[in-house]
């Protein structure tokens, strides 16, 4: 009888054993799916790859970044019209206090220094996945910065991009795009960009002021001096305006590749029936502080006839679709205001 009910106990510890392996089989086989499939979709995510052509030529970027160091506002702004935001941006505060895109970078954007100067310690903490720098102002670190990470470099102010600022912003967002695997999202903020021009453009036919002549100047102190920068026609400031019906009277016989020509007010003599835009800080207005009781600037028709319109001292003229549809309203908002007088 004990024999009988010893052989009964083990059959049954073995039916056990069984059902546990069979278990832990089962587990392991689940384990190993699950295992199979995250190895397939990391490897969906890094076969990704796209080649594109930044100022050095063509480069291929693999997979899809997700953190990004951008060294230069606008291509922060290309990444806030994308609905993104980079990791980490030179000059935060800088980008708040100039650049009006309705969209503050958030806290956890970190400050990696000086656009002209960037931490390369505050880049490397931050383990990007790219970095994104410009030709002009980050050549001479491309090196070091490739170090850390994939660099792409832009060159907004090559001779050939200088030429028309407007189409060397489009083609840079839709670059931006195809990095980000948002070239959908890229066409389709510049065609919306397009339509707020017309929405604007006609505002102003409305308004019986879409066909006038003007000067647009970005103006602060200098060394003591009163500057004006007088934007040519191959900004993007110039480039919005003729969007809107607006015809630049200022010229210059020479290629400025940043888009503006660095005058005094003695200039302004030449534009006397122009309609006069201008963009101060408020700190420093130079035309109700240092140019106040100046005859050169008293004299001026535009200026006795109050054909003069304040822009906000954040109205960023080198930026993206964002800049560019806040500065057309901008324009809209105060031209029609003015004429109402």
């Amino acid at each position: 009888m004990k024999k009988i009910w010893m052989i009964t106990v083990l059959s049954f510890l073995a039916v056990v054993l069984a059902a546990c392996g069979g278990n832990e089989e089962k587990s392991g086989d689940s384990n190993k799916e699950n295992d199979e499939q995250s190895g397939k979709e990391e490897s969906k995510d890094d076969s990704r790859s796209v080649t594109i052509e930044d100022a050095n030529g063509e480069k291929t970027i693999e997979g899809t970044p997700e953190k990004v160091v951008v060294l230069e506002w606008s291509y922060a702004e290309h990444m806030q019209a994308l609905d993104t935001e980079p990791a980490g941006v030179a000059d935060k505060e800088g980008f708040g206090k100039w650049v009006d895109t309705g969209k503050e970078l958030g806290e956890n954007v970190e400050d990696v220094g000086t656009r002209q100067e960037p931490n390369l310690e505050a880049i490397s903490r931050l383990d990007p996945d790219l970095i994104v720098g410009v030709k002009f102002r980050h050549e001479g670190i491309q090196k070091q910065l490739e170090e850390i990470a994939p660099t792409v470099m832009f060159s907004p102010y090559s001779k050939e991009n200088a030429e028309n600022q407007m189409a060397s912003m489009k083609s840079d967002l839709k670059t931006m795009g195809k990095i980000l695997g948002k070239e959908e999202a890229a066409s389709k903020r510049l065609d919306e960009m397009n339509s707020h021009f017309e929405k604007q453009a006609k505002r102003l036919e409305e308004a019986g002021v879409g066909d006038i002549n003007y000067v647009m100047t970005q103006a602060f102190t200098a060394q003591n001096t009163p500057t004006l920068r007088l934007f040519t026609d191959n900004s993007m400031v110039a480039q919005v305006m003729g969007e809107l019906g607006l015809e630049n009277s200022h010229s210059s016989e020479e290629l400025e590749i940043y888009g503006y020509t660095e005058t005094t007010v003695e200039t302004l003599q030449n534009y006397q029936d122009s309609h006069f835009y201008y963009i101060v800080q408020e700190d420093d207005n130079i035309f109700s502080d240092q140019l106040a009781g100046n005859p050169v600037w008293e004299e001026l028709e535009f200026v006795k006839q109050d054909r003069m319109y304040k822009m906000p001292g954040d109205t960023w003229t080198f930026g993206g679709p964002i800049s560019a549809e806040k500065l057309a309203t901008q324009v809209a908002d105060a031209t029609i205001e003015g004429n109402k007088k």
